[in-house]
């Protein structure tokens, strides 16, 4: 099968630092080239890639240096170059939410489009009611709950390379938050948990622009406790000392995470989680297994209490079999070969 894969233009593929989006694709875009499948990947020229790269950008957006730029104007020129070359392809596989729909509603049929963010945002239900052509996938059953009317292809969970991020058998006795500051990742609620446990938490996080004034008036003066550590932004290359070396990742988030991809890498690692029930985290983590499931912060106290409970060996076998990358690539060529079965494309709410 010939298939194009268009991820944002936001991170490299793989993302140099901090990124999810990104990561998946470029995992998926190597699970299906090692399944024999003809993958070109639009994107920037700094991805590393075993599919054909197609280049649109001389490098990723947010680590580009330049003091004046445009990612509308950058993803409207990869759009005009997946565009351009459709006929090539069996399949046009979208990463990019919403913005392709009026370039592609005539093929709307021989794509698919991940959503891989939030949903439950003001404008959403319009778009989606009035673009009804383009067949969809969400990355958690949980995400699709206010855009239930949506056409939903399936559900794919996302995966990685086994052998991307190392087993730990044995931790080194502190707890972890990786991700990103925002009120709504909650690292200030894993500071709290921490400090009831009297266990030292590490914190590998990005501080985005819009949330530096959370991160100062909040986060900031909560890392002179003397069990805080603050580590800043880290890749890949770190991240298998990072989680493996935690007891446990605490996911404390208050919002409908659509996934939550930092959970599957600790489990990579060995590192249960204990993730507050928002979103996708049921669908996640097996409770009393990979993780505890808990509603607030003292059920989070009582579940880092019991984390000697589960078996390290355990929680990375359980990764393995639900989250590699392979199992995600097929999951998603079933898709790809629905679509010959949909009806014929186009069709949008104005003409229905």
């Amino acid at each position: 099968m010939k298939i194009a894969q268009v991820p944002p233009l936001y991170e490299a593929v793989p993302p140099r630092l901090y990124g999810g989006t990104e990561r998946v694709v470029a995992h998926l875009c190597d699970a299906l080239v090692d399944l024999g499948h003809e993958v070109s990947l639009f994107s920037s020229a700094d991805a590393a890639t075993r599919a054909r790269l197609v280049p649109v950008r001389d490098q990723a957006i947010r680590l580009d240096p330049a003091p004046f730029k445009s990612d509308l104007a950058a993803h409207m020129a990869m759009l005009a170059e997946v565009r351009r070359r459709a006929g090539e392809f069996d399949v046009i596989h979208f990463h990019t939410d919403m913005v392709h729909f009026p370039f592609f509603e005539d093929m709307a049929g021989r794509t698919l489009t991940t959503l891989h963010g939030r949903l439950d945002l003001k404008d959403l239900p319009e778009v989606y009611r009035r673009w009804r052509g383009f067949p969809l996938v969400s990355i958690s059953d949980a995400q699709r709950g206010p855009l239930s009317f949506a056409r939903w292809a399936g559900t794919v969970h996302h995966g990685f390379p086994a052998d991307l991020y190392r087993f730990s058998p044995q931790h080194r006795g502190y707890l972890a938050f990786l991700g990103r500051i925002s009120p709504e990742k909650g690292p200030d609620r894993a500071i709290a948990i921490a400090r009831r446990l009297g266990l030292p938490l590490r914190i590998a996080a990005k501080v985005d622009q819009a949330d530096v004034g959370y991160f100062k008036e909040v986060v900031e003066p909560l890392l002179a406790h003397p069990l805080v550590e603050f580590v800043g932004e880290i890749g890949d290359a770190e991240k298998s000392d990072f989680l493996g070396g935690a007891a446990a990742l605490l996911f404390p988030i208050d919002w409908p995470e659509p996934f939550g991809l930092v959970m599957i890498e600790a489990m990579a690692c060995g590192a249960p989680v204990i993730a507050f029930d928002r979103g996708s985290t049921r669908e996640i983590v097996e409770h009393g297994a990979t993780g505890f499931i808990v509603r607030d912060e003292d059920e989070a106290v009582e579940a880092g209490r019991r984390i000697s409970d589960l078996s390290r060996r355990d929680v990375r076998r359980r990764f393995e079999l639900r989250f590699s990358a392979t199992a995600m690539a097929r999951r998603y060529l079933d898709l790809y070969a629905g679509l010959q079965d949909r009806p014929p494309a186009g069709l949008t709410a104005a003409s229905a």
